[in-house]
């Protein structure tokens, strides 16, 4: 099952000890998905395996043995190494034109094990999704984890009316801790990782927590919260980082990561990484497009925002 030992390949062995990682193996069942639709040659779907393997607390640890098939440790996290995982449960069903039911409960059992054991609301009054460390929780959040306000909110839409309303003051407070994030760092742009105890809110606290390499996610979830409510305060807010991207981030052949966002004459790191164009500039640009630009009804972003065509009919190539 080559997804499975997908995290066996070239440079990650010395980051997951030969451990297959949740994000990539879980990630590829989306395109997996788009390439059966194209060939009508049904692939193997490694959900099939994460639907039958029993998880701690319903929840989902990052490594699992390409050997054994059972998880290697028990860290759980929304953000690296999990995130786009789950994105691809609710995705996946929307791809389906909604059929894949399988998809859609492993989703809200998933987002259901979240909400119990990993949010939390900070002594401020923020909410925030924790890391979960075999058993202990801590209380941090990755900038990665910050797609998930748009997550919440796309499958928000989708859920039963007494739990719809829920789920989207859940992605607008999630959206609005990313926010503070940003606003509360001297470049408003935010850290890779922030954190909240020892009276410490939305911060990063590490000098190795402080860059920021022009990632997206906050931008994604802001786009999603403007398509799903239209409240202006999310261009606002998307606004507010462009004018940080071009004080901040502008250099003579693009755009850089800065080495430290508390400071504002930083450290240029002299990297355009790939997702700033794929994703960041693309969400950007989507959010203060109209709606019917590549819209929600027909089209899903893969993890890398490259659009991927709802199934509206029963198209078999």
């Amino acid at each position: 099952l080559l997804s499975l030992r997908s995290g066996m390949s070239w440079s990650w062995g010395w980051a997951s000890a030969g451990s297959s990682i949740l994000a990539e193996f879980g990630t590829l069942h989306l395109e997996f998905l788009h390439l059966s639709e194209l060939s009508g040659n049904p692939v193997m779907n490694i959900r099939k395996v994460l639907n039958r393997v029993e998880k701690p607390q319903g929840l989902y640890p990052n490594f699992l043995s390409p050997v054994t098939g059972n998880w290697v440790q028990h860290h759980v996290s929304i953000g690296g190494l999990g995130d786009s995982f789950y994105e691809y449960l609710i995705k996946s069903w929307l791809m389906s034109d909604k059929k894949d039911s399988e998809a859609k409960k492993m989703y809200d059992d998933a987002l259901e094990a979240i909400e119990k054991h990993l949010v939390k609301k900070s002594a401020g009054g923020l909410t925030y999704i924790a890391e979960w460390r075999g058993g202990a929780l801590e209380h941090k959040m990755g900038h990665l984890a910050c797609f998930s306000g748009g997550m919440i909110a796309l499958g928000a839409e989708h859920a039963g009316e007494e739990k719809k309303q829920h789920y989207v003051d859940l992605a607008a407070e999630i959206t609005n801790t990313c926010h503070e994030s940003y606003t509360r760092s001297d470049t408003k742009l935010g850290p890779e990782a922030f954190r909240f105890d020892a009276g410490t809110e939305a911060m990063a606290t590490r000098l190795s927590e402080r860059y920021y390499i022009l990632r997206p996610e906050v931008v994604e979830s802001y786009m999603y919260m403007w398509r799903l409510t239209h409240d202006p305060k999310y261009r606002e807010w998307g606004w507010e980082v462009v004018q940080a991207l071009e004080k901040y981030c502008r250099v003579e052949a693009g755009f850089s990561g800065i080495r430290d966002v508390y400071t504002t004459t930083p450290t240029h790191d002299n990297m355009q990484q790939s997702f700033f164009l794929a994703e960041t500039l693309k969400y950007l640009y989507l959010l203060f497009c109209e709606d019917d630009v590549l819209s929600l009804d027909d089209w899903v972003f893969n993890t890398e925002a490259h659009p991927l065509p709802i199934n509206h009919t029963d198209f078999r190539a």
